[in-house]
């Protein structure tokens, strides 16, 4: 399956702080859409993780190693100029295997 996962809010709001808090509300987003799709943070096989600034790489990597569990999938990180929303930082597209 592909998903992607936004900062966004149960409420549709989005957390538009500092990247800390939006890799945290991105990686609780694609962990709750993945059990919805009877699969799970352990059975990602790719991510692409998109990010206004490459300059926050290693503050999103602090949340991604809470959130995925070893042996990490295999991911690439790309640079953008902007994403869809002003002011959000993250976007991360993944592609995992489902149950059945």
């Amino acid at each position: 399956m592909y998903t992607t996962a936004v900062p966004s809010r149960a409420d549709g709001s989005f957390e538009l702080g500092d990247i800390r808090a939006q890799a945290e509300l991105t990686l609780e987003n694609l962990a709750r859409d993945l059990r919805d799709a009877d699969s799970s943070m352990a059975d990602i096989l790719h991510l692409t993780i998109y990010l206004a600034d490459i300059a926050d790489w290693a503050s999103f990597n602090e949340s991604y190693v809470r959130h995925v569990p070893k042996p990490y999938p295999c991911r690439c990180a790309v640079g953008v100029a902007a994403l869809a929303i002003p002011g959000m930082r993250v976007e991360v597209t993944a592609l995992a295997a489902r149950a059945g």
